[in-house]
Formats: C-alpha cells, structure tokens, sequence
C-alpha cells in the first residue's frame, strides 16, 4: 500500500441505513486525517450521502470504474457480497482492501464498526496485516468464438436457468476426464470462497492460504458426486452437454458472466492478480471460524 494514503474509495450500499450512518462516520474521520474520499457518481450513491453537505467532508464523486486506479485504499462497508464487489474494482490495481462489516456473517468484512474509527487510522499508518489472496481467472468461450473473462475471490458458478431441468456436464483437470454431472450445476471456489456457496453445497472449509480449489456440485442427482478438492494450479474445464430445454449461465463472484449452452466451454484457472486484505493486529483464522459458525461453545472453547 502507498503511504501516505492520500486518496480513499468507499464503497457500499449507502442506501441501507446502517452502511450510511458508517459512511458519514467515515468521511467526517477521513476528513480529520486530511484524506480524500472517492465514492462512485452513481445516483443512488449522491442521493444517500446527500446529507453530508460540509464541503470540508463531502466525498468526491468519480466513475466507479476509476475507483481502484485512483485510490490508496479502499473500504468495503457492508457484508462478505460488498467485500467480493469492491475486489472486482481494485483487483487489477494491486489497491488494499478493509472490510468493515454492516452485514450478517462476515467472513471477510471483519472490522465490527465499534472498532472501524481506530482500525482506519492503523490502516493510513501501515499498521493493519497485510493478507494477500489468489484469484480465479474464469474465461466462457461460446462455440461462436465469443470470450467473456473476468476474475473471482470466492468462486466460479455454473448453474441452471430453469427450474426443474437438470443440467448435463463434463468436468476436467489438467486436461484429464473427471466426471461426467447431473444436478444444478457446479461451485468451483478457492480456499477464500470455501466458506461462502461452495460449504452449503457440502465442500470442506479450507485455509485460505492453502493452494487448493473446491469443485463441489450443486443439487447432483447421485449421492455419489461428491465435492473435491484439487491443485489451484490446475486448469479446470466444464463443457455442458445436450440435453432438451438445457439452460445455463456462469457467475463470478455473483456477478453474471454469461449464459452457457452445450457445445460452449468454460475454462477456470490461477489469476496473475492477487487481493490485498487487511486485517487488524492479531488476526486469527480460526477465531474467525468459531465466532461465525458457533464452534467451541459447551466445551472449553473461548
């Protein structure tokens, strides 16, 4: 992270309450350290900080693509979904990431508000751990030559369109035949995103530092298409099959890369990109897990 930050973007859904009594908190601080704030010109984002009419505090309003480039920094305010839209803006800029969590679980935005004021002014002095994270490179080649690409910190999702359809699909690693799926589709999520869609599906929690890929599938129609978990250095390819009616789309991170069709491909491998996390002093990964998913509770946990 360039220091000084100078420059700050923020970003969350300022219409929700909460995220904007966090963000007026915010930009009366920042103000304080004699930092700009960017926020994106979308009218929703002018109309919920409307109220912060001192000049000396008001945010400036810039493209929201131009966020990541012309930030120092950029806070997250909101939930894990928030955390995963700002990654997207900053995630070919090599721009530091704080999640400030105004959401419910908060795997990744785990700033609670009470301690946001002091974990902001560690974070302008350099002081805040540095947690790099690998991304997935998810590219759709449709069979009219068409590439769409994008890149994800959680997970990769090939999933049906229309209720009551299954979906047909053939699955490779390093070019090697795994299976061939029936059922909803299929979560390929790196060892950050094992937490999030990929465990309602079944997948193992994995430690996000470890090299690894969960390919767990969604809803299969046998009980013995099981999750598994192979290299993060691996090519992954899904390739869906004929079937009537087949309808299919790919998500990134929940964003909408595109709809499949059989005969298309969808490749999933390492990005050269990486996400920067910070955390305050003191992080630690399984106390993280225990808060979130109530372990160690009735037997000597703390």
């Amino acid at each position: 992270m360039a220091l000084p930050v100078r420059t700050c973007a923020l970003v969350g859904r300022f219409t929700d309450s909460r995220v904007a009594e966090s963000a007026h908190a915010l930009l009366a601080h920042l103000a304080t350290r004699q930092v700009q704030v960017l926020v994106s010109d979308t009218a929703a984002v002018a109309t919920a900080l409307s109220v912060s009419t001192d000049a000396q505090r008001a945010p400036l309003r810039v493209a929201e693509e131009e966020l990541g480039s012309r930030a120092d920094l950029m806070i997250a305010v909101g939930g894990d979904g928030t955390l995963l839209y700002a990654a997207g803006l900053v995630a070919r800029h090599g721009v530091p990431l704080l999640g400030i969590n105004r959401g419910r679980l908060g795997f990744l935005t785990d700033v609670m508000p009470q301690d946001m004021l002091e974990c902001v002014d560690a974070a302008l002095r350099g002081q805040l751990e540095a947690d790099e994270r690998p991304l997935l490179a998810a590219c759709l080649r449709l069979s009219d030559g068409t590439v769409a690409e994008a890149l994800a910190l959680n997970d990769v999702v090939l999933q049906k369109l229309a209720t009551g359809r299954l979906l047909d699909f053939e699955t490779r690693v390093g070019g090697r035949y795994v299976n061939t799926h029936a059922g909803d589709g299929i979560v390929i999520a790196s060892a950050t995103g094992s937490t999030a869609y990929a465990l309602s599906c079944g997948g193992p929690i994995i430690e996000p530092h470890l090299d690894a890929l969960v390919m767990a599938p969604i809803c299969p129609h046998t009980l013995s298409d099981r999750p598994i978990v192979v290299s993060a250095r691996a090519l992954i390819e899904i390739e869906l099959l004929q079937r009537p009616d087949t309808r299919a789309q790919v998500t990134c991170d929940g964003a909408i890369l595109g709809e499949i069709a059989p005969g298309d491909r969808l490749e999933i491998k390492p990005a050269g990109e990486r996400i920067t996390l910070l955390h305050p002093a003191g992080h630690d990964y399984y106390r993280l897990l225990r808060s979130k998913l109530h372990w160690g509770r009735g037997n000597g946990g703390r």
